[in-house]
C-alpha cells in the first residue's frame, strides 16, 4: 500500500498559504518554489474520513449528472441521442482539464470518447464504461429520472449512466484535491457495449495494454468489486437434408428438422457445471411449408464460460458428438463464433480487490470480491497470462433491475463508491514500483 508522506507537517491547505495574488509577487517566487514540494505532499495526504466527507458533498452534483444522462435516449444504434450525450461528455471531460478526442465506433453507431489527464507520477489508469443502453426510443420521456426513498430510477440509470457519472465526479474530486501523483488517467466512454462492442473492442484492448490498472464501471448488485467475468460465445448448429413432398413422397426426403432435434438432445450436456460453463440452446429455425420435408434447419446456443480452455473443449466435444446421425445422408456442422472474452480469474485482479477491501475498511465498511456470470468489456481489457494491466470490474454505483423498467441505483452507495475510486487511484499512484 502507499506510504503516507508529509504527515509530520502542519501546514494549512495550499490555497490558504499561497493565494493567487501572493504567488504572483516576484519577491516571493523563490519561497514558493522552495516550499512547493512539501506543500504538495501535504495536499496529497487526506484521511479516509475526509475523502468520504468530500464524496458525500459531491453526491448532489453526481445525481444531477445522472439525471441529465438519463433524460436522453441512448439505446445502441440511436444516432441522435448518442451524439447528444457524446457532446455532453466531451464538454464535461474538457472542463476537468482533459485532452479529449473522439473516433467513430464503426461498424457501430456513435463515437468512442477518449480523454487523457497527465499527472506527475508513473502509474497509469484506464477508467472505462459504455454510455449506450438497451432501451427503445422514447423510454426517457416515458420513464424520466426519479428518486423514491433510497433509490433512483430511470432507463440506464445503473447500466451504465451511473457508471459514467461515477467517473466524471471521481475525477472532479481528484482535481479539487489537487491530486496529480498518477502518471496518466485515461477515460474511455464507448457507445456499443450492449451489442457486443464491435466498434470499440479493439480500442479497449489497445488502450488497456498501455496502462497499469483498468477500472470498469458496470454496476454491482451489492457492494462488491468483480475479479472475474464470463466470456460469451455463440454455438451454431446447421443441418442439411433433402426436400420432398410431405404427402406423396416423404420417404424420399431427408428431414433436417428431425436430425436437428436428434442433435440437440445429444448436445444438451455440452456445458460443464464444475467449470461454470453453460451452453444453452435458445434459437431454432427450419422448414418452409407444412407440405415440404425440410432440407435445412439450424439452432443457436448461448455459451458462457470463464475457463479460457473451454472454447476449444466445447468445440471438440460438439464436433465429435454430431458424428452420430439419426438420419442417413444428412450433413451436420457445428461451429463456435467467438464473442466477448472472459476476465479470467487472475492474481492481479485479486490484489486490486484486496486493496479495495482495505480502503473500504478504513471507512468502516465492507466490500465483497466476486466473480460474475455477465460478460463485460473488462474481458477485452484483460491480457491472459499477464499481470499488466490489472483489471477490476463493477466499480460503478450499486444497482439492480438492469435492462428492465424497474432498473435502479442505491443512493446510499454513491458516496462510498466515489470514495473507492479516488482512494484507489491515490493509493495505487503512490505504491512503490
Amino acid at each position: 500500500m502507499c506510504q503516507r508522506r508529509g504527515s509530520e507537517l502542519n501546514h494549512p491547505p495550499r490555497s490558504e498559504v499561497f493565494p493567487m495574488h501572493v504567488r504572483a509577487i516576484a519577491p516571493l517566487a523563490a519561497a514558493v518554489a522552495l516550499c512547493l514540494s512539501s506543500v504538495t505532499a501535504v495536499a496529497a495526504e487526506i484521511e479516509p474520513a475526509e475523502l468520504l466527507k468530500q464524496a458525500k458533498a459531491e453526491q448532489p452534483a453526481y445525481l444531477e449528472t445522472v439525471e441529465q444522462l438519463v433524460a436522453v435516449d441512448t439505446g445502441t444504434g440511436q444516432e441522435k441521442g448518442l451524439a447528444t450525450v457524446s457532446q455532453m461528455l466531451v464538454e464535461r471531460l474538457q472542463a476537468l482539464g482533459a485532452e479529449v478526442s473522439t473516433r467513430p465506433a464503426t461498424p457501430s453507431v456513435g463515437d468512442n470518447i477518449v480523454a487523457t489527464l497527465q499527472g506527475k507520477g508513473s502509474k497509469n489508469f484506464l477508467l472505462m464504461i459504455h454510455y449506450d443502453t438497451v432501451f427503445a426510443e422514447g423510454s426517457a420521456a416515458e420513464r424520466p429520472f426519479r428518486m423514491d426513498g433510497q433509490r433512483a430510477y430511470g432507463p440506464g440509470v445503473a447500466d451504465a449512466k451511473g457508471g459514467v457519472a461515477m467517473i466524471l465526479h471521481a475525477l472532479k474530486l481528484l482535481r479539487d484535491q489537487q491530486f496529480d501523483d498518477y502518471g496518466t488517467i485515461t477515460v474511455l466512454f464507448n457507445p456499443d457495449e450492449e451489442m457486443g462492442s464491435a466498434g470499440s473492442k479493439a480500442l479497449i484492448a489497445e488502450l488497456a495494454r498501455k496502462h497499469d490498472y483498468v477500472f470498469s464501471y458496470e454496476p454491482p448488485d451489492r457492494d462488491a468489486v468483480t475479479t472475474a467475468t464470463n466470456g460469451i460465445n455463440a454455438v451454431m448448429l446447421e443441418v442439411k437434408g433433402k426436400s420432398s413432398h410431405a404427402g406423396s413422397a416423404p420417404e424420399d426426403g431427408r428431414n433436417a428438422i428431425l436430425e436437428l432435434a436428434h442433435q440437440l438432445v445429444q448436445l444438451k450436456d455440452l456445458g460443464d457445471a464444475d467449470k461454470g460453463t453453460t451452453v444453452s440452446w435458445t434459437m431454432i429455425d427450419g422448414g418452409e411449408k407444412r407440405n415440404i420435408i425440410p432440407n435445412k434447419a439450424s439452432a443457436e446456443a448461448d455459451m458462457r464460460y470463464s475457463d479460457l480452455t473451454e472454447t476449444e473443449r466445447v468445440l471438440a466435444d460438439g464436433q465429435r458428438i454430431i458424428q452420430n446421425r439419426l438420419i442417413d445422408d444428412t450433413q451436420v456442422e457445428l461451429r463456435i463464433d467467438k464473442g466477448r472474452p472472459p476476465l479470467a480469474e487472475n492474481s492481479a485482479s485479486k490484489r486490486l480487490a484486496e486493496t479495495a477491501q482495505h480502503l473500504y475498511s478504513e471507512i468502516d465498511q465492507r466490500i465483497e470480491p466476486i466473480a460474475m456470470r455477465f460478460g463485460t468489456d473488462a474481458g477485452y481489457a484483460y491480457v491472459p497470462g499477464s499481470d499488466k494491466p490489472a483489471v477490476l470490474e463493477t466499480m460503478g454505483v450499486v444497482g439492480a433491475g438492469l435492462h428492465s423498467e424497474d432498473e435502479y441505483i442505491e443512493l446510499a452507495s454513491i458516496a462510498p463508491r466515489l470514495y473507492l475510486t479516488t482512494a484507489m487511484i491515490r493509493a495505487l499512484s503512490t505504491d512503490a514500483p
